[in-house]
């Protein structure tokens, strides 16, 4: 094997290692969005349990109010 082949094979080898570093790296600078999606998540699955929670309890809910502000 010729040495400017093992060097032609080298430089590939080199500029895969730094198409993968320049993946690695905005793989790595995206964290923040992903934890922005990972809180808006917990948000809307808090808020479907808020309104399920209030469908199947609002009637209760209501005539508690009611007789707390009658008490008052």
């Amino acid at each position: 094997m010729p040495p400017s082949s093992g060097r032609l094979s080298e430089g590939r080898c080199l500029n895969r290692v730094s198409r993968l570093s320049a993946l690695i790296a905005s793989v790595h600078s995206n964290e923040d969005g992903q934890g922005l999606a990972e809180y808006a998540l917990i948000l809307a699955l808090i808020a479907i349990v808020a309104i399920v929670a209030l469908l199947f309890l609002g009637s209760q809910i209501s005539s508690i109010l009611s007789v707390i502000g009658a008490s008052l």
